[in-house]
Protein backbone atom coordinates (compact mmCIF):
# COMPACT_ATOMS: atom_id res chain seq x y z
CA UNK A 1 0.00 0.00 0.00
CA UNK A 2 1.55 3.63 -1.16
CA UNK A 3 -0.07 6.15 1.40
CA UNK A 4 1.68 9.18 2.73
CA UNK A 5 -0.16 11.62 5.30
CA UNK A 6 1.28 14.92 6.07
CA UNK A 7 0.50 18.28 7.44
CA UNK A 8 1.66 21.62 6.29
CA UNK A 9 1.17 24.99 4.72
CA UNK A 10 0.01 25.73 1.18
CA UNK A 11 2.97 27.78 -0.99
CA UNK A 12 1.36 29.40 -2.93
CA UNK A 13 -2.93 29.44 -4.24
CA UNK A 14 -4.38 26.14 -5.95
CA UNK A 15 -4.21 26.24 -9.60
CA UNK A 16 -6.97 24.55 -11.53
CA UNK A 17 -6.63 23.09 -15.08
CA UNK A 18 -8.65 20.89 -17.57
CA UNK A 19 -7.21 17.92 -19.74
CA UNK A 20 -8.11 17.68 -22.95
CA UNK A 21 -11.05 15.67 -21.87
CA UNK A 22 -12.46 18.36 -19.87
CA UNK A 23 -11.64 16.60 -16.42
CA UNK A 24 -9.91 19.04 -13.85
CA UNK A 25 -7.12 18.73 -12.08
CA UNK A 26 -6.24 21.20 -8.76
CA UNK A 27 -2.54 21.31 -8.25
CA UNK A 28 -1.21 22.98 -5.03
CA UNK A 29 2.60 22.73 -3.03
CA UNK A 30 2.82 22.07 0.75
CA UNK A 31 5.63 22.65 2.67
CA UNK A 32 6.14 19.60 4.99
CA UNK A 33 8.45 20.67 8.18
CA UNK A 34 10.48 18.24 10.25
CA UNK A 35 13.30 18.76 12.43
CA UNK A 36 13.63 21.36 14.69
CA UNK A 37 16.13 24.24 15.50
CA UNK A 38 19.25 24.00 13.20
CA UNK A 39 18.39 20.56 12.08
CA UNK A 40 14.90 21.58 10.77
CA UNK A 41 14.13 21.20 7.02
CA UNK A 42 11.16 21.69 4.70
CA UNK A 43 9.98 19.48 2.08
CA UNK A 44 7.68 20.51 -0.56
CA UNK A 45 4.90 18.18 -1.56
CA UNK A 46 3.22 18.98 -5.10
CA UNK A 47 -0.19 17.92 -4.50
CA UNK A 48 -2.85 17.24 -7.46
CA UNK A 49 -6.62 16.30 -7.11
CA UNK A 50 -8.42 15.29 -9.78
CA UNK A 51 -12.44 15.90 -10.49
CA UNK A 52 -15.18 17.54 -9.26
CA UNK A 53 -13.93 17.12 -5.41
CA UNK A 54 -10.61 19.42 -6.22
CA UNK A 55 -13.19 21.75 -7.71
CA UNK A 56 -14.96 22.41 -5.23
CA UNK A 57 -11.91 23.17 -2.41
CA UNK A 58 -9.98 24.79 -5.07
CA UNK A 59 -11.62 28.08 -3.54
CA UNK A 60 -10.49 27.65 -0.16
CA UNK A 61 -6.80 26.60 -0.66
CA UNK A 62 -4.73 29.87 -0.60
CA UNK A 63 -1.21 30.42 0.18
CA UNK A 64 -0.87 29.70 3.61
CA UNK A 65 -3.85 27.75 4.25
CA UNK A 66 -2.63 24.51 6.61
CA UNK A 67 -4.22 21.38 5.36
CA UNK A 68 -3.65 17.33 6.24
CA UNK A 69 -3.04 15.45 2.97
CA UNK A 70 -3.16 11.90 2.32
CA UNK A 71 -2.36 10.07 -0.97
CA UNK A 72 -0.36 8.19 -3.12
CA UNK A 73 3.22 9.24 -3.25
CA UNK A 74 5.68 9.18 -5.97
CA UNK A 75 9.50 10.73 -6.39
CA UNK A 76 10.18 11.63 -9.71
CA UNK A 77 14.34 12.12 -11.13
CA UNK A 78 14.33 14.88 -13.59
CA UNK A 79 17.30 17.15 -14.34
CA UNK A 80 17.46 21.02 -14.07
CA UNK A 81 19.08 23.62 -16.40
CA UNK A 82 22.96 23.07 -15.07
CA UNK A 83 22.62 18.78 -15.64
CA UNK A 84 22.24 18.61 -11.88
CA UNK A 85 19.75 15.71 -11.08
CA UNK A 86 16.97 16.61 -8.73
CA UNK A 87 14.27 14.95 -7.37
CA UNK A 88 10.20 15.92 -7.34
CA UNK A 89 7.82 14.40 -4.31
CA UNK A 90 4.88 14.48 -5.34
CA UNK A 91 1.38 13.33 -4.49
CA UNK A 92 -2.24 12.21 -6.04
CA UNK A 93 -4.71 13.39 -3.14
CA UNK A 94 -7.33 10.79 -1.82
CA UNK A 95 -8.14 12.81 1.26
CA UNK A 96 -7.47 16.42 2.67
CA UNK A 97 -8.44 18.31 5.35
CA UNK A 98 -8.68 22.12 5.66
CA UNK A 99 -7.14 22.70 9.11
CA UNK A 100 -6.90 26.51 9.50
CA UNK A 101 -5.17 29.26 8.28
CA UNK A 102 -1.72 30.95 9.28
CA UNK A 103 -1.88 33.51 11.97
CA UNK A 104 0.14 35.85 9.78
CA UNK A 105 -1.82 34.93 6.62
CA UNK A 106 -3.59 38.72 5.49
CA UNK A 107 -5.46 38.87 1.91
CA UNK A 108 -8.31 41.04 0.67
CA UNK A 109 -9.72 38.50 -1.48
CA UNK A 110 -12.70 38.54 1.19
CA UNK A 111 -12.35 34.12 0.46
CA UNK A 112 -10.34 33.34 3.48
CA UNK A 113 -11.37 30.27 4.88
CA UNK A 114 -12.01 30.35 8.85
CA UNK A 115 -12.87 27.07 11.31
CA UNK A 116 -16.19 27.70 13.14
CA UNK A 117 -15.09 28.48 16.25
CA UNK A 118 -16.71 26.20 19.17
CA UNK A 119 -19.80 28.31 20.56
CA UNK A 120 -20.78 27.88 24.32
CA UNK A 121 -24.86 25.95 24.60
CA UNK A 122 -27.14 28.58 24.85
CA UNK A 123 -30.03 29.01 27.87
CA UNK A 124 -28.30 26.32 29.91
CA UNK A 125 -27.04 27.24 33.16
CA UNK A 126 -23.65 26.25 34.55
CA UNK A 127 -23.35 24.22 38.03
CA UNK A 128 -20.69 23.76 40.51
CA UNK A 129 -19.92 19.81 40.95
CA UNK A 130 -20.96 19.14 44.43
CA UNK A 131 -18.94 16.64 46.01
CA UNK A 132 -20.23 13.25 46.23
CA UNK A 133 -20.55 11.65 50.31
CA UNK A 134 -22.69 8.32 49.80
CA UNK A 135 -18.90 6.84 49.78
CA UNK A 136 -18.27 4.17 52.46
CA UNK A 137 -15.03 4.62 54.15
CA UNK A 138 -14.36 0.91 54.02
CA UNK A 139 -12.83 -0.52 51.02
CA UNK A 140 -14.67 -3.23 49.24
CA UNK A 141 -11.95 -5.82 49.34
Amino acid sequence: MNSWSFTGNLGRDAEVRYTPNGDSVVSFSVGVKSGFGERASTVWARCSMFGKRGESVAPFLIKGQLVGVSGELSVREWQDKEGQTRNSVEVRVNDLTLLGKRDDQSRSSGQNYEPAKPQPPRNQTRSTPQPVSDFDDDPPF
